[in-house]
């Protein structure tokens, strides 16, 4: 359990270095003189979207054969694969 906790933080923290919620963050916390309740509210707001996005998986999983998660990871992946190339043609 704990390989996958770390696991898991280390894929989250890796993947939010330098996105828009970051840079979001980074702006709230200049305009604010309140740095740490800047703090409290990404991170409650981190936490939420997270949970409610691994109970959803949780949920799913529940429903669906366990053959198919494959398919949902290749499903995936070409989602982020094409986001990727559309964001670079749009540049």
């Amino acid at each position: 359990m704990l390989r996958i906790g770390l696991g898991a933080f280390l894929m989250v923290f890796l993947a939010e270095l330098g996105d828009k919620t970051q840079l979001a963050v980074f702006s709230l916390t200049t305009q604010s003189r309140s740095p740490w309740a800047v703090l409290v509210g990404a991170g409650a707001g981190l936490l939420l979207s997270t949970a409610l996005t691994v109970g959803l998986a949780f949920l799913l999983r529940q429903g669906i054969p366990e053959a198919w998660t494959r398919g949902l990871h290749i499903a995936a992946g070409v989602v982020f694969i094409l986001a990727g190339a559309w964001t670079i043609w749009r540049a």
